[in-house]
């Protein structure tokens, strides 16, 4: 399967993938929010085409904390739109190994750490734009775009 969305004139090609459950790293859902076009496009070709869309309670939290006051109506939206993986024990001890082991080689911060655990223990690729915040070679990250 091959899609297409337009953004300023450069075509950009989503992945030919299979229908799986993608997990939105924060930023993601910001750039998603914010109105930019490839990721907006590439979130619907997603939607679209079947796949579930997940986030986190520290994506929420994160949103949230940085929201502008007319992103509100928008934030509560994407709760009709995206599913919730809540943070269990097993996830809580996957983050403190992740942060154990990457923390002071590559930076990884405690909200990083989460995400990556969850993506890693429920099976679910990860969409991130900052993919150095995820050195985990467990974590399979996800990337609609080809370059």
């Amino acid at each position: 399967m091959m899609l297409l969305s337009e953004s300023s004139g450069e075509a950009r090609v989503l992945r030919g993938i299979k229908l799986a459950d993608i997990l939105l790293d924060s930023d993601v859902i910001i750039a998603w929010l914010r109105g930019y076009q490839p990721v907006a496009d590439a979130i619907m070709n997603l939607l679209e085409s079947g796949h579930t869309l997940l986030w986190t309670p520290v994506s929420i939290a994160e949103i949230f904390a940085g929201a502008r006051k007319n992103e509100t109506t928008r934030l509560e939206a994407l709760f009709q739109i995206l599913e919730t993986l809540p943070i269990s024990e097993s996830i809580g001890k996957k983050a403190g190994h992740f942060l154990q082991k990457y923390s002071r080689s590559h930076g990884v911060e405690l909200g990083d750490a989460l995400i990556a655990a969850s993506a890693s223990l429920a099976s679910l690729s990860l969409w991130t734009i900052h993919k150095r915040h995820y050195p985990m070679p467990e974590v399979q990250l996800f990337s609609p775009f080809l370059r």
